[in-house]
């Protein structure tokens, strides 16, 4: 009687469990989310189009070449965050398994002659139009099965081998794949994800000395083996880009010089110098040292303003999630956000390896910003089920 009883309260509290985690009728989400995410698009949207204007002219003859591809992105983009906010996140959480294994597959796939190389590196699939870039979606693939198995198994988190190994390993085979595409700065963020997750699930921190030690050995043993390859020269162009000023250090000094001849105030949105085909990509991972140039100090201390109103607003939808995964998910995707903004910001100003990651929301790029809005998308539905 006693054994039917507390299997009968167990059922009760888990049916309750349950009905916690959907979403509450008639919420919209947090709106905070959805205006930062309109801010940050349209903005990067002008600038792009600013950034690349002389390059679009330079290549296609069509100044608004940039312009006209970003803007079908961007509505491409809202819409799968449209769709994605309606679609319950625990749908993702239960495929925990199922959705890192399909990102190996695209990962393996670039190996392939599905495989496009541009810029000397091999990192989109190609399928007739299509093109789809696996190391973007290898991150949200991660964030999902940190959150699902922790959800699941939420008392490994303190087991080394059976909570952090695991992790540890799929963003090891994620960051290994990556590597050889070769894609440094993703392969990065992978692992600085895998981290920041592992810490806000509650693993012991020396468990988290050992997983930093061994990445930064492995991480200086890799640039330093490449002693002949681009690791190395973008690691030595780092601490003195001023020596190969003309060579390995173009970019890192164009951008310098961009930053400073910007001064407080800019020189004007469209007045940008090194966007005159000085900077190499400045729509892209660059974009930063552009808005430095023509809309100055107070320029970026705004962009940075709502970058950090962003982060607040992701790490609120965390805290006050309705379950562990909607916690875990929501804290992985803000995470996965702020690194690429720092890291973006510390390449620009020479403060880190130059490593190709984009500046959230704002560089050029369909595929990165196709994910991003899909992440925005997936943390909105978890803040309809937050007590917000």
């Amino acid at each position: 009687m006693r054994k039917a009883k507390k299997a009968k309260t167990e059922s009760e509290k888990s049916k309750k469990r349950f009905r916690l985690k959907l979403p509450k009728e008639g919420r919209s989400g947090d709106l905070w989310l959805v205006l930062l995410t309109v801010i940050l698009t349209v903005f990067g949207t002008v600038m792009i189009f600013s950034a690349s204007y002389y390059k679009s002219i330079s290549e296609a003859g069509d100044p608004y070449v940039y312009l006209k591809r970003q803007a079908i992105w961007v509505i491409a983009g809202f819409i799968g965050m449209w769709i994605l906010s309606k679609i319950d996140y625990h749908i993702w959480g239960r495929l925990y398994k199922v959705i890192p294994v399909v990102c190996v597959v695209l990962l393996a796939l670039l190996f392939t002659p599905l495989g496009r190389e541009a810029g000397g590196a091999v990192r989109w699939i190609a399928i007739g139009p299509i093109t789809i870039m696996p190391g973007e979606i290898a991150k949200l693939g991660l964030i999902i099965f940190v959150a699902g198995y922790f959800d699941r198994y939420s008392k490994r988190a303190g087991d080394f081998w059976r909570g952090v190994v695991p992790v540890v390993a799929l963003a090891a085979v994620y960051a290994g794949l990556i590597m050889k595409q070769p894609n440094m700065s993703t392969a990065f963020t992978v692992v600085f994800i895998a981290g920041g997750m592992l810490l806000v699930a509650g693993v012991k921190w020396r468990h988290l000395g050992i997983l930093a030690g061994a990445a930064g050995v492995a991480g200086v043993g890799l640039i330093f083996m490449d002693s002949e390859g681009y690791r190395f020269a973008r690691f030595t162009s780092f601490l003195d880009p001023f020596a190969d000023a003309l060579g390995n250090g173009w970019q890192v000094v164009q951008s310098l010089l961009a930053m400073g001849t910007g001064g407080l105030t800019g020189l004007g949105l469209g007045n940008s110098i090194q966007k005159n085909l000085y900077l190499p990509e400045p729509q892209n991972d660059f974009i930063l040292a552009i808005i430095g140039e023509e809309l100055g100090f107070i320029g970026i201390l705004g962009l940075m303003i709502v970058y950090m109103v962003l982060i607040w607003r992701g790490c609120h939808v965390a805290i006050n999630a309705a379950d562990y995964m909607g916690m875990m998910m929501a804290a992985g995707i803000t995470i996965m956000i702020g690194i690429q903004v720092v890291m973006n910001i510390a390449v620009v100003t020479s403060s880190f390896p130059p490593t190709g990651i984009i500046l959230p929301f704002v560089s050029y790029g369909g595929n990165a910003l196709l994910i991003f809005m899909g992440a925005m998308g997936v943390l909105l539905n978890i803040s309809k089920s937050s007590d917000l």
